[in-house]
């Protein structure tokens, strides 16, 4: 009799025990640790990452290797991490399967090729370069991309954006050196 009240006791506890570690519906999981997850390669606030795929996180750390992340962030199409890596920030796109698209950094316009530096100084003179932008492709993954709200095939590529006035346009320079209007806002 002692046995059956031993592991009927034993039987309750450990329900009780899976029980209380099931989240219920609608509770954060934020604060949950993930499986394999490295705190070294993340920021230390949970909260700051909800609805990252942690597929994403664990490509992050593959990809890039123990480089801590200063940002994680959901966007409409993208999990997007802000890192730097040898002295320069980066963001890298991960698609909805936690696979890398790509990463972006800001460039010189010195970086771009020299056919495209002298059409951009002629053709755009009067007008303000704001920033340069190189998007490098992951060669792995097929996905397009979607920068500055528009899709256009997942290739290396220089943005170049562009101000007169208000108004605000930003040129497309695959590393071949043609000059293309992306899109202008």
């Amino acid at each position: 009799m002692k046995k059956i009240a031993i592991l009927c006791s034993a039987f309750l506890f450990s329900v009780s025990a899976i029980y209380a570690a099931t989240p219920k519906t609608g509770e954060d999981l934020s604060m949950l640790p993930k499986k394999g997850h490295n705190m070294g390669a993340m920021p230390s606030k949970r909260s700051e990452r909800i609805g990252i795929n942690s597929r994403s996180e664990n490509n992050f750390i593959n990809d890039f290797g123990n480089v801590p992340a200063t940002k994680w962030e959901r966007s409409t199409n993208y999990d997007e991490v802000v890192f730097t890596k040898d002295g320069k920030k980066y963001t890298g796109y991960y698609d909805s399967e936690g696979n890398l698209v790509g990463t972006t950094n800001s460039v010189k316009l010195s970086d771009l090729p020299k056919k495209a530096q002298k059409q951009i100084q002629t053709k755009y003179k009067d007008y303000t370069i704001e920033n340069v932008i190189f998007f490098d492709e992951n060669k792995a993954n097929s996905n397009d991309m979607y920068f500055y709200g528009k899709q256009f095939e997942s290739a290396d590529n220089y943005f170049v954006e562009l101000t007169k006035g208000t108004k605000r346009m930003i040129l497309q320079v695959p590393p071949e050196g043609e000059v293309y209007f992306f899109t202008e806002f």
